[in-house]
């Protein structure tokens, strides 16, 4: 079982190729907002859904993507479905 700090780093990892150009790895802090700080738009919001999906083999409800704000809500919402997974 992957620790927090992990998937903390596989996210990062996740988040990167989607990240605009004035926005760098080093600025993905814990308590940064998705689209507010790290400029990320809905759509390429979508697609790290669905690439977090994959790559914790998840499945992610409307109601957790509306929750999704900071990545901190992301690592949340990751680690309680991955709790949940029998």
């Amino acid at each position: 079982m992957l620790m927090a700090s992990d998937h903390y780093t596989q996210l990062k990892n996740i988040i990167k190729p989607y990240l605009p150009e004035d926005v760098t790895v080093e600025d993905i802090k814990e308590d940064s907002h998705l689209i507010n700080e790290l400029n990320i738009n809905s759509a390429n919001l979508v697609d790290i859904i669905l690439d977090v999906e994959d790559a914790f083999d998840i499945i992610l409800e409307n109601k957790d993507m509306e929750n999704m704000e900071t990545v901190s809500d992301a690592l949340g919402i990751i680690n309680t479905k991955l709790e949940e997974k029998p």
